[in-house]
């Protein structure tokens, strides 16, 4: 990871365009080429971003260095660094991944062995199916035969459906399961997450855990 600190202004110019005046920020460079810009605030939600695949060049000929990150759909990110103050570069290796509670982990169990709960004709392929940024907790086939992978959560917040357009962005290029559609299956999906959801094209699905923990093998319900 390469962390930047500095003055600089940003513009984003695609299907829409933003700008951010100059302030002095910290910009995040991660392995997947990712690129995000960061105040002193708002928690973790970055100011602006991009989100791979993308690529960054770094154009230092003139009088005042500019990053341009660019996606594949030709979308840009323009960032013009007036001042650096800080410029290191990290090594975090790779990351085990969030640590589910029993719930969840249960969750994820009760719904492998019972799959067809997400649609007539669903079969499960794997649990933990990996990705080069953390395991996918289920890819599953549709009735047609098409890759859906699953992400469960106990609580369906923004970062669930993050990280799981995070593993579709990575599996739709992986051309041997390509295409592959995505469900937010959670026992509460908050209304921002599940906006956000389908926006993206994802399907979400509301797990009664208790009912799903006592009921025999056919008899399991999805609200």
């Amino acid at each position: 990871m390469r962390l930047v600190i500095a003055q600089c202004t940003v513009d984003y110019v695609g299907r829409l365009t933003a700008h951010l005046p100059s302030a002095r920020r910290l910009l995040l460079v991660k392995a997947d080429g990712s690129v995000s810009i960061h105040a002193d605030d708002r928690a973790y939600k970055p100011l602006n971003w991009m989100s791979p695949p993308c690529w960054t060049t770094e154009n230092t000929e003139g009088p005042t260095p500019v990053w341009v990150v660019e996606n594949k759909a030709g979308e840009q990110l323009r960032i013009t660094l007036e001042d650096v103050e800080h410029d290191s570069v990290h090594e975090l290796g790779v990351d085990p991944g969030l640590v589910k509670d029993g719930v969840e982990a249960h969750l994820q169990v009760l719904l492998a062995e019972h799959v067809e709960l997400l649609g007539v004709g669903y079969t499960l392929v794997r649990r933990e199916y990996m990705t080069a940024i953390g395991p996918v907790d289920l890819l599953c086939r549709d009735e047609q035969g098409r890759s859906v992978a699953v992400e469960v959560k106990r609580r369906g917040e923004i970062d669930g459906v993050e990280q799981l357009t995070r593993y579709l962005d990575l599996l739709n290029r992986d051309s041997l399961i390509a295409p592959v559609s995505g469900i937010f299956a959670a026992q509460q999906i908050k209304p921002q997450a599940r906006t956000l959801a389908t926006d993206r094209g994802i399907r979400c699905v509301t797990l009664d855990y208790d009912q799903m923990r006592g009921l025999d093998s056919d008899e399991y319900r999805l609200f």
